[in-house]
């Protein structure tokens, strides 16, 4: 029977969310209830709330989330009730030309549940990224759960659903970072200071850091910096080049998605670097620059979505390495707070005061 449970829902533009009931239906064909243990509070849902993803509302908000799968649906095999599950928004289909010429993880048709959540009207909701993870539980297709070692924190392990696992990605999936290379990371909030901690994990010999903030600083200090920059005291791209002897890193970083951030990470580069974009610029940023310089310089322009990750491959394995204590990714959880606080924590993630607020059921 369908369940009624707490959710929190952006019933309209900029409007404060709200904790409501909602509807789950019994998992159909190729879907999974799961029952949410923790989820971080992204930006990605502030933009939802803002109206900046799209205007479908009311959302019903939060995906960066592990829990256990309750239920599921027929012709499910991959996962099994009980199962302790990271969720992730790239269930890749496995039939698209991207799949196809080996690349999944540029999935062009991601798996999402079929079937609507809705409140107590019958309204539909529109879930956050497919997951829609602030509440109790939630419908999603079994292609959405990762299963990984249950003896883990579960408001560590969901930050593997987003923004942790972008910035690992961007580091070690996307730039290619290895022992031979020094980084620099533009932004250190959550996913600049995964990017950080990923570069590290590899061996990076040379991480920067740079930001306004020296909180910021501090805390890309603790998760594997060896250098630090205050962008807002000296000049970025002269500071990086001093660093790395003149020459520029040999990866940079953007974490930010500005054009002035951006043009920072194009010319602290290396001749024949590689730049990567993991910050999110909005649809009405431009960029103007000389096509000259982009010829001269060489090297890679790459965006980073997701990390590039595949989650059935990196999620277990990411968790082992945390196990291990290779991979601090406990210190990317500032607090943990009730369903009621999302609100709240929007704003103390607006600031900059946190990494990560995480719920916790």
């Amino acid at each position: 029977m369908p369940q009624t449970v707490r959710g929190v829902v952006a019933r309209a533009q900029g409007a404060p969310v709200e904790v409501t009931d909602i509807v789950i239906p019994d998992p159909g064909p190729g879907e999974v209830v799961v029952a949410i243990a923790a989820c971080g509070v992204c930006h990605t849902d502030l933009h939802y709330r803002e109206g900046g993803i799209n205007d479908e509302f009311p959302f019903l908000l939060g995906h960066e989330a592990a829990g256990t799968v309750e239920s599921v649906g027929p012709g499910v095999e991959s996962v099994a009730p009980g199962d302790f599950v990271v969720l992730n928004w790239r269930a890749v289909c496995g039939q698209c030309r991207a799949c196809k010429r080996g690349r999944p993880q540029y999935c062009f048709d991601t798996f999402n549940a079929a079937q609507k959540m809705t409140l107590t009207d019958g309204t539909e909701l529109s879930p956050a990224l497919g997951i829609g993870a602030f509440a109790d539980k939630t419908l999603v297709h079994a292609g959405q759960c990762t299963k990984v070692d249950p003896n883990t924190d579960p408001a560590v392990a969901g930050l593997l659903g987003c923004g942790v696992m972008a910035g690992l990605g961007a580091a070690i999936n996307t730039g290619g970072v290895d022992r031979t290379d020094s980084v620099a990371v533009i932004g250190c909030g959550g996913v600049g200071d995964a990017a950080i901690a990923g570069a590290r994990l590899v061996g990076a010999h040379t991480i920067i850091a740079v930001d306004r903030d020296a909180r910021k600083l501090d805390w890309a200090t603790e998760l594997g910096a060896t250098h630090t920059i205050n962008s807002a005291e000296v000049d970025a791209v002269e500071a990086i080049q001093e660093i790395t002897g003149g020459f520029g890193a040999d990866v940079v970083i953007d974490a930010v998605g500005r054009p002035e951030t951006w043009k920072q990470a194009f010319y602290a580069r290396d001749l024949a670097g590689t730049v990567v974009l993991v910050g999110v610029p909005t649809p009405d940023m431009t960029l103007e620059m000389p096509l000259i310089d982009f010829f001269s310089r060489g090297g890679s322009l790459k965006s980073s979505w997701y990390g590039d990750c595949l989650p059935e491959r990196d999620f277990p394995v990411l968790i082992d390495l945390y196990r291990q204590g290779r991979l601090p990714l406990e210190k990317f959880v500032t607090e943990r707070i009730g369903l009621g606080d999302v609100e709240k924590a929007f704003e103390t993630m607006h600031r900059g005061e946190v990494l990560r607020s995480v719920v916790v059921l």
